[in-house]
């Protein structure tokens, strides 16, 4: 081998022998003196959200629910009425015919409006899809809606 490519290949492995000690070095040294990153005076946030009271002041209402019976347009709108952002994690919509749509985890903020859409798609912040292949509404049908300890919390009668 020509003089010059070993020596390309010994400043090659020094550069990888360097860098492997100086990225252990630093992570061991990151290890032993990390500090402690939340600032001062800043409360703590909960380790998990509660579930949503059952006391009267969280108003949660069906708006309406649109093109019963009609798997493309067939939407229900829930509205927060409230005064405070509610967690709908674990909440229910559920018909006289026992069809149910259960809200993943998600809050629903003062004033927030969401439109659970029947057919199937990819849930946004604003609109969640139930995945449905066939129409669950029907009218002059009554839908309501539960909190996950299964407390009524709104009722809707399909015109």
């Amino acid at each position: 081998m020509s003089q010059p490519r070993q020596l390309l290949y010994y400043l090659l492995l020094n550069a990888f022998v360097s860098a492997l000690v100086t990225g252990t070095i630093l992570f061991f040294y990151d290890r032993a003196h990390r500090a402690d990153c939340a600032p001062a005076n800043v409360p703590s946030l909960p380790a998990t959200l509660a579930p949503s009271p059952v006391s009267g002041e969280i108003k949660v209402d069906i708006v309406s629910i649109l093109g019963a019976g009609i798997i493309d347009s067939e939407v229900a709108v829930i509205e927060n009425k409230g005064e405070s952002p509610v967690v709908l994690t674990g909440w229910y919509l559920k018909d006289d015919q026992g069809n149910a749509y259960t809200f993943p985890q998600l809050t629903l903020y003062k004033g927030g409006t969401l439109m659970v859409h029947t057919a199937p798609g990819a849930d946004t912040p604003t609109d969640l899809y139930w995945g449905r292949t066939a129409p669950a509404w029907q009218p002059s049908e009554k839908v309501s809606l539960y909190d996950a300890q299964g407390n009524p919390r709104a009722e809707h009668q399909i015109p």
